[in-house]
C-alpha cells in the first residue's frame, strides 16, 4: 500500500497535511504486516489491527475534507467500502482477495486526495 503523498516535506503545508502522511505511512505499515500474517496463515495482532489503521486515516481524510461532509461524499463512501473489503479478506484469510482489495483501496484513497487538492497541500500522490 502506498498512500503517502509527494512533497511531504513542504513546511508550509497544513496540519492535516501531516496527520494525513501519518496516518497513510502507519496504514501502509500495517497492511504489509498484515500480509505477511495472511502469507504465514496465523492470526497475528497485526490482521487485527489493520482495519484501526484504515479508519485512522479514514478519519484523517474527513477532517481535511471538512469533516462530516466526508461520509456522505463519493470519496468518502467510495473509501469506506474499500476498507470493508479489505476487511472482509483479511477476516476470510484471503490472499490473493485481500492484494486486489489493497490495490482498489490504494487507488481509491489516492484519487480522494488529488481531489482535496491543496486543501492537502499537494495536487499529485
Amino acid at each position: 500500500m502506498r498512500t503517502s503523498m509527494p512533497g511531504a516535506d513542504n513546511p508550509g503545508r497544513m496540519p492535516e497535511d501531516d496527520t494525513v502522511r501519518r496516518r497513510a505511512e502507519a496504514a501502509d505499515l500495517a497492511a504489509a504486516d498484515c500480509w505477511v500474517g495472511l502469507l504465514a496463515g496465523c492470526d497475528s495482532p497485526a490482521r487485527r489491527d489493520l482495519s484501526a489503521h484504515l479508519l485512522a486515516l479514514s478519519a484523517a481524510l474527513a477532517s481535511a475534507a471538512g469533516g462530516d461532509r466526508w461520509n456522505d461524499s463519493a470519496h468518502g463512501l467510495r473509501v469506506a467500502a474499500a476498507t470493508r473489503r479489505i476487511g472482509a479478506a483479511v477476516d476470510e484469510g484471503d490472499g490473493e482477495e485481500f492484494a486486489e482489495a489493497v490495490s482498489g483501496y490504494d487507488q481509491t484513497v489516492a484519487t480522494a486526495v488529488v481531489s482535496l487538492g491543496s486543501r492537502l497541500g499537494s495536487s499529485t500522490v
